[in-house]
């Protein structure tokens, strides 16, 4: 799951979610995340653009200990695999959780509207269907 997708679907927030999408992370044999979400939802909760209570560090706990969500690992390979993508956008957290779907051989759940072109994606993204 990408950073968005992971947040809402801890904070049963699945009204902004596809049903399609729920589904599929639902019966999926794995669930993960990349540790760049961790400091993506940080960043955001220091801005003050979204609250992880009672705190970051609690919230991540929980969030991985009680969903069955995985924290997948970020390597060496990652990291060449994210340099090495299509230049279709240049955040470093996108591409870092792109290139973890792919070193991995997983299928990624976004609603990032960029993750679409990247040729590498091709049969990896989950489909963002309408509710």
């Amino acid at each position: 799951m990408d950073s968005h997708i992971w947040f809402w679907w801890i904070n049963m927030e699945h009204h902004r979610l596809p049903s399609t999408l729920l589904d599929d992370i639902d019966h999926a044999e794995r669930v993960g995340v990349s540790p760049v979400s961790c400091f993506e939802l940080a960043l955001a909760h220091w801005k003050g653009r979204l609250e992880l209570s009672p705190s970051p560090s609690e919230w991540f706990s929980r969030a991985l200990a009680d969903s069955g969500v995985e924290l997948l690992p970020f390597t060496p390979e990652i990291s060449v695999r994210a340099t090495g993508l299509s230049d279709i956008h240049r955040d470093p957290f996108d591409r870092i959780i792109i290139a973890t779907a792919v070193e991995l051989d997983g299928m990624l759940a976004s609603v990032d509207g960029y993750f679409s072109d990247y040729p590498e994606l091709d049969g990896r993204l989950i489909p963002r269907k309408s509710l």
